[in-house]
């Protein structure tokens, strides 16, 4: 394998490495992708982000965490491609297949891009839970992290509300409940202090990369499970470690209705190539 070019970049502090593997048509395996994501023996970030070809959307993405396992969705790097795929086609608009389907994506700004999430769901089977729970109160807690409800965004969130982020150990409580018997694909955790009825502040612990400063799917669940609980509004300014995401929940009197839509910033870090050498 020769050297290949790669491009950082970050959403709200959220950090991928985005290959471009349209026309190389390397494979990429688990080992790989955790060794590119390393902060310390590879380039470092969240998640690998590889665009490919597609039939269906502009590209391609294929989204692997820092432990190399491959996940359906991420709303941070969605954003960050969707910029890139603009940017190219001097388009205002651009289209994503993703595991969890293809997203619509549209230029909100210099370095800013909206997506249509599409439709949460927190039916028990689909998100999927081991067995039959109520999903807006499932019972389970760790430390101060109590009773979650669980949203899927084409990937799997439980959401605990808290009267303080900061106090919460989620380097510990996170990594706890990432793996509850409850998820079977495990689980995104996160903690969220509702400040009013348009503001929320989150962390969130990924399942496969730790805590990150930003996750575009978790502000998306998280105010859904927030709508449901009659906590917030449906238009909601979530504020996270590494900066603010806009997320919009349609309701029935909307073109869309049901979808979430998320806008936030992108940004590019550098440029660079990974040597074949780093996975010897």
């Amino acid at each position: 394998m020769a050297a290949i070019p790669f491009v950082k970049m970050h959403g709200a502090g959220n950090d991928f490495v985005v290959i471009d593997n349209r026309e190389a048509g390397f494979s990429i395996d688990k080992k790989w992708a955790e060794s590119v994501a390393h902060r310390r023996f590879g380039v470092g970030c969240d998640q690998l982000v590889v665009i490919e070809p597609s039939d269906k959307a502009d590209v391609t993405m294929r989204i692997y965490n820092a432990d190399g396992s491959e996940v359906e969705a991420c709303g941070n790097a969605s954003r960050c491609v969707a910029w890139r795929v603009m940017q190219e086609s001097g388009k205002d608009v651009a289209t994503l297949k993703t595991k969890a389907g293809v997203l619509e994506c549209q230029l909100a700004g210099e370095h800013r891009v909206t997506i249509d999430m599409g439709e949460p769901s927190w039916e028990w089977d689909q998100i999927p839970l081991s067995e039959r729970r109520n999903t807006l109160h499932l019972g389970i807690d760790s430390g101060k992290l109590m009773n979650p409800a669980a949203v899927s965004m084409g990937n799997p969130h439980m959401v605990f509300f808290v009267r303080d982020v900061d106090w919460v150990k989620l380097e510990e409580d996170g990594a706890k409940l990432e793996s509850h018997p409850l998820f079977p694909e495990k689980a995104n955790v996160s903690a969220a202090q509702v400040l009013d009825e348009g503001r929320i502040k989150l962390r969130v612990w990924e399942r496969g990369s730790g805590e990150t400063l930003a996750c575009g799917t978790a502000a998306c669940a998280t105010v859904v499970a927030a709508v449901r609980r009659e906590m917030t509004g449906r238009e909601v300014e979530v504020e996270l470690p590494g900066g603010t995401l806009h997320i919009h929940w349609h309701g029935n009197d909307s073109d869309t209705p049901n979808h979430v839509f998320m806008t936030g910033p992108v940004a590019v870090s550098f440029n660079g190539e990974i040597d074949e050498a780093l996975v010897a």
